[in-house]
């Protein structure tokens, strides 16, 4: 699939047989951007895929037009793997053409690994939220030899094992800022409803929270287009977890609170751009479902709490995967957070016995 110039036109009736699952429907099915390659999707909107190591296998960057330059959308990591899949994008579907801003939906370095580098090389300047920017130079500056006492603490308060506490602290800190490249020192603010005027396309900033502080989404109403970064995926929820940053939050409650906010303010028919998987329509089919497979495990938790548990005991019944040593910490976050919000909903006490919670149905 080839798409050398960003002007190019290149439809779902033209060369993709449409597909559907779950109710969503894939005008492109299951084609994606080669190596150096991009693909027009809309008006304003062109996709490449950058390649990354781990189950999610790529981001998408999307490319929306800026009059005769580009704006990036996202960045992969600071791996050879990503910075190779741009490099081939630069000779290839890019060639000849500037980015002529980098912006960032969220944190999270498979979303700003790269920001640094593409903003040195084009000087350009990069596009955040207050709160992504702030926690990711929090984050990116925190390397230490060893995990903090907090860190230590929040898993033995999980319920894990000693062996497994004491492997973790043998890691050290600070794997964030080794996959990201060096940030600029300022950014420009972007802001809940914003409109950005890129080219003749205008953008308006949506925000959502929980999977991180201050995730922007971008919609562009007259083409029908939304770039939904990591708060809308069409085949995997995003991962909602409490952390040591702020341990007594409710990520949960602010994730469903934005899928009613994004239910309400988007139209059902965009067309999704999402940061992994495949564009796909059917919008508020899956922030329903996203809304309603939570509700269902909070449900089958409060159920299953008639019997004290603790964190590493809601593993079964909150993921349908086996959770080992490379997961473990992101699904120790994923089921505080689920806790947390029964806790606060009044559904669920805890209470702690030799620095470990334990939690029953209230």
């Amino acid at each position: 699939m080839s798409d050398a110039s960003p002007d190019a036109s290149l439809t779902a009736d033209e060369s993709y047989t449409e597909t559907s699952a779950a109710g969503l429907t894939y005008p492109f099915g299951k084609t994606v951007p080669a190596a150096g390659e991009m693909v027009r999707v809309a008006g304003g909107v062109s996709w490449a895929r950058i390649p990354m190591p781990g189950s999610l296998g790529h981001i998408n960057t999307w490319l929306l037009d800026d009059g005769d330059d580009l704006v990036a959308v996202d960045t992969g990591l600071q791996l050879t793997s990503c910075s190779d899949a741009w490099k081939a994008l630069f000779v290839g579907a890019l060639k000849g053409k500037k980015l002529s801003k980098v912006l960032c939906t969220h944190l999270h370095p498979d979303h700003i690994g790269l920001a640094g580098w593409l903003c040195k090389k084009f000087d350009a300047p990069l596009l955040m939220t207050r709160g992504e920017w702030l926690t990711a130079r929090m984050l990116v500056s925190d390397v230490r030899d060893a995990p903090p006492p907090e860190a230590s603490a929040m898993h033995i308060a999980a319920g894990w094992e000693a062996e497994q506490v004491a492997a973790e602290q043998k890691k050290g800190w600070g794997r964030f800022a080794s996959v990201i490249f060096p940030m600029p020192v300022s950014y420009q603010r972007l802001q809940e409803g914003d409109i950005l005027a890129f080219g003749q396309q205008k953008w308006r900033v949506v925000v959502g929270s929980g999977h991180s502080p201050e995730h922007a989404c971008l919609w562009n109403e007259e083409a029908g287009v939304l770039i939904s970064g990591d708060q809308v995926l069409p085949r995997i929820s995003s991962n909602v977890s409490v952390n040591i940053s702020e341990p007594n939050a409710n990520p949960l409650m602010e994730w469903l609170d934005s899928i009613d906010k994004l239910l309400s303010v988007l139209p059902d028919d965009l067309l999704v751009c999402p940061a992994h998987g495949e564009p796909f329509r059917g919008l508020h089919t899956r922030l329903k479902a996203l809304r309603d497979e939570h509700h269902m495990r909070l449900d089958a938790l409060s159920e299953a709490m008639k019997t004290p548990m603790r964190v590493v005991d809601s593993f079964t019944l909150l993921f349908n995967r086996q959770i080992n040593d490379d997961n473990r910490g992101m699904a120790t976050g994923e089921a505080f957070s689920h806790l947390r919000y029964l806790e606060n909903a009044g559904r669920a006490v805890c209470y702690q016995e030799d620095g470990v919670n334990w939690y029953k149905s209230a």
